[in-house]
């Protein structure tokens, strides 16, 4: 029975959705936070347990960020308030540097949820790509779960995806010692979406639910709408972007990976002396 109820629940969503949505247009401003582990070797006594929290407080606080969603009925840009964005790419506290390394201030998400495709204009180390590929589908399980977000009854959905990890272990400067390793973990992605704004979108790639996403968690990121504005004075401008080398998704993985290996053995340290430079990759 709850199985029929909740497919009329998205029946009746997507009806109304598919004859509402022309309506909408807008922008909506999300937070994002990202729990961050440090972990260091703990035979590098020159890094004190009460610095190694220091630096992991600090490093947090830069993936702090602000994104824009720009909606309309089928199309999305997702970017970086960079008006907000925090000067400076990496942490440097009693010697010792810290650079951590993800998406740029200047990569921008376009999304066409009706053609289920993306265009992801992203730099990395000074170069600009241009990822076209599919936008990914989730099996999304619907619950009866609601809270409020603002002003907007939200509702949960949830997925379980396999993920690849990359795993560096920063050592003595042994090739043993800094092997970076793969590994693959499962991941819980809860979502709250809401049918007040009939939209199948969210922020980062995340689409596919009868509404409108106004928060995301998968464990080790979070991202909450703070603020909306629909249908403002001026109408939303959604531009393609179109700068830089065109890669499929596979393609732009291939090539980052490759990158950071490089940049990885590079910047491997020779050994533990003061002033030490300690390199962290992010993913997700």
């Amino acid at each position: 029975m709850a199985t029929v109820i909740r497919i009329v629940i998205l029946v009746l969503a997507a009806a109304f959705s598919a004859a509402n949505a022309q309506d909408f247009q807008g922008i909506a401003t999300y937070k994002t936070k990202r729990k961050v582990d440090l972990k260091i070797d703990s035979t590098n006594t020159s890094i004190s347990s009460d610095m190694q929290k220091k630096m992991a407080e600090m490093l947090k606080k830069q993936f702090e960020k602000t994104f824009l969603l720009t909606f309309n009925k089928a199309e999305s840009i997702y970017k970086e308030d960079v008006s907000l964005e925090t000067p400076g790419s990496g942490i440097t506290m009693d010697g010792v540097s810290i650079r951590a390394f993800g998406g740029g201030g200047s990569d921008i998400l376009y999304k066409n949820t009706q053609k289920g495709s993306f265009i992801n204009q992203n730099e990395l180390f000074g170069k600009v790509f241009l990822v076209k590929d599919s936008l990914p589908t989730y099996n999304w399980t619907l619950h009866s779960d609601t809270k409020n977000i603002g002003k907007f009854t939200c509702y949960k959905a949830t997925f379980t995806e396999e993920i690849e990890v990359m795993v560096s272990n920063s050592g003595t400067g042994n090739d043993q010692d800094n092997e970076t390793k793969t590994e693959t973990q499962t991941r819980t992605v809860t979502a709250w979406y809401t049918t007040q704004i009939p939209i199948s979108n969210g922020p980062e790639r995340y689409q596919g639910l009868p509404g409108l996403i106004l928060e995301i968690n998968d464990g080790k990121q979070q991202m909450i709408c703070s603020q909306i504005v629909l249908n403002p004075e001026n109408e939303v401008n959604i531009k393609v972007p179109s700068k830089g080398k065109e890669v499929n998704q596979s393609e732009f993985d291939e090539i980052r990976d490759k990158k950071l290996k490089e940049f990885q053995e590079q910047h491997r340290p020779t050994g533990r002396e003061r002033g030490e430079s300690i390199q962290i990759r992010i993913g997700g």
